[in-house]
């Protein structure tokens, strides 16, 4: 049975590392190690056990099941593009996780624009994690998902425009940003915190993460849901001098780096 399992995980492409058991990991993008420092930033502060979440942009499902897995009583996996691409397949990946690691999440194969309360339902807590800067209309986006979280939304994106303390967001009309043309902006922690304020979250806290253009925000409508506050030691904090310095000094590299073409395998 290991290594039939381990020859159906083969066939895919795996941007999670989920642990599947029988000493078997799926080979994703991310290794689990940087997962479980995610899963800690974004869920140790919050107290899941007998909440609804919904994860929109789910993929091969890591976040959804680690919710599940910290005591979520309903959880939603929700994904468009992804578990439409014929090449990802995603769906697929998610299935065969779901089915092997036996937990009871739900699946809806949903657009993010979709996402309303009426087409979804409301949920004590969202996750938006990593789908932000891949939505041309991420401003809807965001909206549509705060529209639908009762106590909690949870967003992780990527940041650019770190050395300006004005709302702003970087537009990407190429592949400037890991030679992908589906990453669209780049909004700063002042753009970011501004909309979910917008959007009618007061309280609003910036986690670093380990890659330093990422962060994770915990938009509260209700305390609730929350542990414990934020530690000093785990707040996003402003670019010193050290890095706007090391910043400019790689940028001619990443201009050439981005006239290579990407490598394939054939």
């Amino acid at each position: 049975m290991q290594d039939s399992l381990v020859k159906k995980v083969s066939q895919y492409t795996w941007w999670h590392s989920i642990d599947l058991g029988q000493n078997i990991v799926t080979p994703g993008s991310k290794t689990l190690e940087f997962h479980k420092r995610e899963a800690s930033a974004l869920f140790d502060r919050v107290d899941l056990v007998g909440r609804s979440v919904l994860d929109i942009g789910a993929w091969n499902g890591f976040y959804s099941f680690e919710a599940k897995r910290r005591g979520a009583a309903r959880v939603v996996a929700t994904d468009s593009y992804c578990w439409q691409h014929t090449e990802l397949r995603g769906r697929e990946t998610f299935e065969l996780a779901r089915s092997v690691l036996g937990y009871d999440v739900e699946a809806r194969q949903i657009d993010s624009a979709e996402i309303l309360p009426e087409t979804i339902g409301l949920f004590d807590i969202v996750l938006f994690l990593g789908v932000f800067y891949h939505r041309l209309d991420a401003v809807d986006a965001l909206e549509k998902a705060a529209s639908v979280a009762t106590g909690l939304l949870i967003v992780e994106t990527h940041l650019d425009m770190l050395d300006s303390d004005r709302p702003a967001m970087v537009f990407y009309p190429g592949q400037e940003i890991g030679r992908d043309a589906t990453n669209w902006w780049g909004p700063n922690v002042a753009c970011v915190v501004a909309l979910l304020r917008h959007f009618g979250f007061a309280e609003i806290e910036v986690t670093r993460m380990p890659i330093r253009q990422r962060a994770v925000f915990h938009a509260w409508r209700t305390k609730a849901f929350q542990t414990r506050p934020l530690d000093e030691r785990e707040r996003w904090k402003p670019l010193t001098v050290y890095d706007r310095v090391r910043r400019e000094l790689r940028r001619p590299f990443g201009k050439l780096a981005a006239l290579i073409p990407r490598w394939r395998k054939p």
